[in-house]
């Protein structure tokens, strides 16, 4: 069996890993030049690292990841702390699995790495794909230069904007949350005494909040700010905002944060988009998965995990149904559920992290932070539910 997969970012590469493994044939086909990602931490929780170690990259990880101490919450302005949960020792203890901190660059170049040592050419890049076509026994993909590819099945890895999922679904247009997003990478000796803690960290404001982690062994300081905004900034990755207009949608902040900012030498920006729940992920043989399927705000830090549970639990499904057909619409019944609550989530958090009145912030914060002290393990258990899960098993224990 032959998988065309369409989109060499952290859900593609992770595909065509998970089926490999599996016997099957692979090809990735990424429509920029090179494989690269840009400079931005990922938070890896234990359902992430189970699929990781699964897919055999955590030796290729191994010198890159950071494990933070605690999961915290702080105000923005103050640095007030409102709760501090230990993550570094728990973590493995509870959910069978560490809590880690990478940078995005860092993950794309592992999986690629583990690609490579089980098929060397599995990976096409330049090839933008335009259309699929199918029959009853083959599926094509169509690329801008006039070429094609057949083969059993398509997977649609193509993210946000994805060129499979709108010639199955039809033409339409992502939501925008009214949130646009900051973000910035900045060596940790260049910060001093004002580096960030050792912690995955939210630190919360009026209609804003902010998120701090550290990336490479503790060596860089990671910055992702989350701003409201009537109207979107433009999309991509790679669109670099002003300093000026980092600096006054966090003026007055703690200074932890006005000096990231400050000594960023690159902020970029970006509008936030998501869509409600499709009502499927695929069509015969051509199926979506990650951002292409289901994409979230990044406030429950689980984008890029889920993307990496769907590429296990896929290869799992193509691999011991009967039909690629029935394959896709097993691995759909088994996720639907969960991305949608957690895209829910991750929307549900932005607005939790961005009270706007006093009475507000005391009203939620504060038994938030009573809660934390008093009964800690409280805390810990709500995220069971999103830690706990092992993709690895998802299939049988759906049934």
């Amino acid at each position: 069996m032959k998988a065309l997969i369409a989109g060499g970012g952290i859900g593609g590469l992770a595909s065509a890993i998970a089926l490999r493994l599996r016997g099957w044939d692979v090809s990735v086909f990424e429509q920029a030049p090179a494989l690269s990602e840009l400079g931005a931490g990922l938070q890896i929780s234990p359902n992430g690292w189970r699929v990781l170690d699964g897919l055999g990259v955590v030796p290729h990880l191994e010198h890159a990841v950071f494990e933070p101490d605690a999961i915290e919450m702080r105000m923005g302005r103050s640095g007030r702390q409102v709760f501090h949960l230990p993550m570094k020792t728990c973590a493995r203890e509870r959910w069978g699995a560490p809590y880690t901190q990478i940078h995005r660059a860092d993950l794309a170049d592992a999986l690629a790495a583990r690609l490579a040592t089980l098929a060397p050419d599995a990976v096409q890049t330049g090839r933008v794909v335009t259309a699929f076509a199918q029959t009853d026994s083959t599926a094509t993909l169509r690329f801008d230069d006039g070429g094609t590819a057949d083969g059993d099945c398509i997977i649609g890895a193509d993210g946000l904007h994805s060129a499979i999922r709108t010639q199955m679904l039809g033409p339409d247009r992502p939501r925008y949350t009214g949130n646009m997003a900051w973000r910035a990478v900045v060596p940790v000796d260049a910060l001093g005494d004002l580096a960030p803690p050792p912690t995955a960290c939210v630190w919360a404001g009026d209609r804003r909040h902010g998120v701090t982690t550290q990336l490479r062994a503790g060596t860089l300081a990671n910055f992702v700010g989350m701003v409201e905004q009537a109207e979107p900034a433009r999309e991509g990755w790679r669109i670099e905002g002003s300093k000026a207009d980092a600096q006054a949608a966090f003026a007055g902040w703690h200074p932890v944060i006005s000096t990231l900012i400050a000594k960023a030498d690159t902020l970029n920006r970006w509008a936030l988009f998501d869509r409600a729940p499709l009502p499927r992920w695929h069509d015969r043989r051509v199926g979506l998965m990650g951002d292409a399927a289901h994409p979230m705000l990044p406030s429950m830090a689980q984008g890029a995990v889920q993307a990496l549970e769907d590429a296990w639990v896929l290869a799992d499904a193509l691999s011991d149904a009967t039909s690629v057909d029935a394959g896709f619409a097993r691995y759909f019944n088994a996720r639907i559920a969960r991305t949608s609550r957690i895209q829910k989530g991750s929307a549900a958090n932005a607005r939790i992290f961005h009270k706007g009145s006093a009475l507000g912030r005391v009203g939620f914060y504060g038994p938030m932070a009573i809660g934390a002290r008093l009964v800690p393990g409280l805390i810990h258990a709500r995220q069971d539910w999103v830690y706990r899960y092992d993709a690895r098993t998802a299939l049988q224990d759906a049934t």
